[in-house]
């Protein structure tokens, strides 16, 4: 990692790709008050530094009628960490979240039938070493869901001014 560090500015910018990744760089210099050029130049360091990147995102509905499947893995303490790095290798699941609470971990996929979420859970999850349990939750209606918000890439820290 290069250190880079988040200004007002960056984060701005974010903001404003965040919501439509479309926006032109002209827009978004007319907004901020500041030249194109200034915008430009930021867009691309950041891009350069991994801190953004641009990515077709599809709605899971596209795929035909998959569920959408939440797993909260209760584990051992030790074995967090492990665990989420072999979840994360399973493709099909689509995103790994360690939390504080009821569950250690949260895992989240798409499955076309029962057959196939059972088949993972017994033979690939449950056999885990530390999984202590898992607990199915299917998803039967989504009452707001945002493409961008579930979008999940290459883990990486990012150093803020406000620190």
């Amino acid at each position: 990692m290069s250190g880079y560090r988040l200004d007002e500015l960056d984060r701005r910018i974010i903001e404003k790709l965040s919501r439509d990744a479309r926006v032109s760089n002209r827009r978004i210099a007319a907004e901020l008050d500041i030249t194109e050029g200034t915008i430009r130049s930021r867009i691309k360091r950041l891009q350069t530094e991994r801190l953004i990147q641009f990515a077709v995102i599809t709605d899971f509905r596209v795929a035909g009628s998959p569920n959408l499947v939440m797993l909260g893995i209760q584990a051992d303490p030790g074995r967090v960490g492990a665990l989420a790095k072999q979840l994360a290798d399973i493709p099909e699941i689509n995103c790994v979240i360690v939390l504080l609470g009821r569950y250690s971990l949260m895992a989240m996929g798409l499955f076309s039938s029962i057959e196939q979420l059972n088949s993972l859970i017994f033979s690939r999850i449950r056999v885990l070493e530390g999984v202590r349990d898992v607990e199915t939750s299917i998803s039967v209606h989504n009452v707001k869901y945002e493409v961008g918000v579930a979008r999940i890439a290459a883990s990486r820290t990012i150093t803020d001014e406000s620190d």
